[in-house]
């Protein structure tokens, strides 16, 4: 597969690095302005790289489902936030195309599966009656990504659970369990670091190191 010159490459990478700095240094300072440009500028940047060294259509796909999943959670909509976790729902579809059918531990699944019970059955009763089943059914899928990340390796295997944590903060914040302090930051570095792994593991896995920055 035909890949673009080195230079676009390290200066796609070199822009996503400085959004990402941008977003986080924004969220520790408190200065949401910064939060409002950068975040949406996160996922196109790490596609256009991703797509600069060769990537598959399913991560593709999957980084720009998660640029729109950014940018609807980034509104106080009605319906945003439902819209923006069906726009992640369906990245993870793309990720799991994406792993297809390799070997994965089943002891890492049974592992997961009990995250996945425990973590359900503790905010079901926190959780507005009108997202119950919906974040549910979304946490399903994001756990059976991040089990099914593995099977590309450690850095995707890395990637997928820290998704699986990212989002897991978010659940509790509408919980209204106890927040971390920088609650934000926390969310977004974890969030931001699982799909920058899910690339880096998956451009890694498929074409070897030399088409791979990590």
């Amino acid at each position: 597969m035909t890949t673009a010159p080195h230079g676009l490459s390290r200066a796609l990478l070199a822009a996503f690095g400085l959004a990402t700095a941008v977003d986080l240094v924004s969220l520790l300072a408190g200065a949401e302005p910064g939060h409002q440009i950068a975040k949406p500028l996160l996922m196109p940047l790490l596609a256009a790289y991703a797509v600069t060294r060769g990537a598959p259509r399913q991560l593709t796909a999957a980084l720009l489902l998660g640029w729109g999943g950014d940018v609807f959670l980034l509104s106080d909509a009605d319906g945003a936030f439902l819209v923006g976790m069906g726009c992640f729902a369906a990245g993870h579809v793309c990720y799991l195309v994406l792993f297809g059918r390799r070997h994965t531990s089943p002891a890492l699944g049974a592992l997961y599966a009990a995250a996945l019970a425990g973590t359900v059955l503790l905010l079901w009763p926190d959780l507005p009656a009108d997202l119950r089943v919906p974040v549910a059914c979304y946490s399903l899928l994001l756990t059976a990504m991040a089990y099914r990340a593995s099977s590309l390796g450690l850095l995707t295997g890395l990637g997928g659970a820290l998704f699986l944590l990212s989002d897991t903060l978010i659940a509790t914040g509408i919980a209204e369990w106890p927040r971390l302090p920088a609650h934000d930051f926390w969310v977004m570095l974890t969030y931001i670091a699982a799909q920058y792994l899910l690339t880096a593991g998956t451009l890694r896995a498929m074409y070897g190191e030399r088409r791979t920055t990590v």
